[in-house]
């Protein structure tokens, strides 16, 4: 590694004492290992520099933005180089063309609130929108709580800086709006965890900010009630935001936020629209879906701070779910109208299995967010919970749904992506990444098994 160190110097880490603090994300992973050094890039030459390194010696280069991933994504299993992207924080809005360029360990936050300065907003919202990286984001093609009605990260990235294994430097896409010429490799790089190349800039389309939101919160007797609200919902208007959390989830918030929620409840239900004081209409017929399916209290209001809070509560649930232990956590998807038959099997599973399984969602599209609590100090409800994590994934797929809708494939759902995709998909995923990482340096073991 004396050729890494000589051309890096000081942004290479190889102090065995601050080295573990790189090797796993915030996926539950007892597999992990520290890595060999650690490669803090201040510029895309930083990265190239790593990679053309690394792909002469055959040395494995985890990609790690802020460790935000929750399927393992840049958790080190063997021993291997961390390429860190945290210190690419540039950003840069062009209030003309209507876009910000970031740098791949820029906060999503720090985004929103650069493009707010200029009237401007950045869609895109995960619930860890605080805590993780547009790279990050670009990765996994991240969604959030407002998906529902603005789209996924895939919808506003028009432009990419993207290092391939070998150190090339490749730009893709800018500043048009519209741009159909060649083969969309844009969009190949999009949602492709970096194994195919490592992203160090993004260029990210702004909308005008919305209409001030209506909110309404609703109470249920149960996740499937709640769960058919929501396709009711979804039969006529598309809202701009529509989550969901089970009991667990809400007594886990409560017991952080202390903001009185109904903690005898079995499901919460908030939804909102951004038609400003005219969502009259709208609100009225949610309340009807949520009435109609069961909702044993709702509650409207059009005071943004007041929703705001209610949309805070549903950001805190996995993090107030942590708390009860170490977590299993899925990301499965189906489509919208198969979501109570989803919240049935997957009570099914954790009665069968004797796990504690909370549920928190983005109801509104579809994605949900199983969270498997495990207790450390028990080996055999761990192995019964990683049976119900693959029977979830199972159960997802027979409804026509996905291992994930937004966290990405990862380490630890690899196995049974073939299940969803099939064979001969797999293969020709396998072979893409050949195409582009011959010598397979690039987190190995993510979406495709290492060879």
């Amino acid at each position: 590694m004396d050729a890494l160190v000589a051309a890096l110097g000081s942004k290479v880490i190889t102090d065995p004492n601050r080295l573990p603090a790189y090797q796993h994300d915030r996926a539950y992973d007892p597999q992990v290992v520290p890595p060999r050094a650690v490669v803090v890039a201040e510029s895309t030459d930083d990265v190239a520099a790593t990679l053309r390194w690394a792909n002469d010696n055959g040395a494995p280069v985890i990609v790690r933005g802020l460790g935000s991933s929750l399927s393992g994504g840049s958790s080190s299993h063997t021993p291997s180089i961390v390429l860190s992207l945290e210190k690419l924080t540039d950003i840069t809005v062009d209030p003309a063309h209507g876009v910000a360029i970031a740098g791949a360990g820029a906060i999503n936050a720090d985004v929103k609130k650069a493009a707010a300065a200029h009237g401007l907003w950045y869609p895109p919202d995960p619930s860890s929108f605080e805590f993780c990286s547009i790279g990050g984001n670009v990765a996994t093609n991240a969604g959030g709580l407002c998906c529902v009605k603005y789209g996924v990260t895939r919808d506003y990235v028009l432009g990419l800086t993207v290092v391939l294994a070998d150190g090339e430097v490749l730009t893709l896409g800018g500043k048009n709006i519209k741009d159909v010429a060649g083969l969309p490799l844009l969009d190949l790089f999009i949602g492709s965890e970096g194994i195919l190349g490592v992203v160090t800039d993004v260029t990210v389309r702004l909308l005008p900010q919305p209409l001030p939101p209506a909110t309404l919160v609703a109470f249920f007797p149960s996740l499937e009630s709640a769960s058919s609200a929501v396709v009711g919902i979804k039969s006529r208007l598309v809202p701009s935001m529509a989550e969901l959390m089970d009991r667990t989830a809400i007594n886990a918030v409560e017991e952080r936020l202390k903001m009185g929620l109904d903690c005898e409840a079995e499901a919460f239900l908030v939804v909102q629209v951004d038609s400003g004081t005219g969502a009259d209409d709208e609100v009225k017929f949610i309340e009807e879906q949520c009435l109609a399916n069961g909702a044993t209290e709702c509650f409207f209001t059009l005071d943004p701070d007041e929703g705001e809070m209610f949309i805070t509560a549903r950001r805190e649930g996995i993090p107030a779910v942590e708390r009860l232990g170490p977590l299993l956590l899925e990301d499965v998807g189906v489509p919208v109208p198969q979501l109570p038959r989803l919240m049935a099997g997957i009570n099914e599973i954790a009665a069968n299995r004797e796990v504690t399984i909370a549920m928190v969602a983005h109801a509104g599209d579809g994605n949900t967010h199983p969270l498997l609590v495990l207790d450390p100090q028990d080996e055999a409800q761990q192995a019964r919970a990683k049976v119900a994590y693959g029977e979830i994934m199972d159960l997802a797929i027979s409804l026509g749904g996905t291992i994930t809708g937004e966290h990405g494939v990862g380490r630890l759902k690899q196995p049974w992506l073939t299940g969803q995709v099939g064979p001969r998909a797999y293969e020709l995923t396998r072979q893409i990444k050949q195409v582009f990482d011959p010598n397979g340096i690039l987190n190995p073991g993510v979406i495709v098994a290492s060879q």
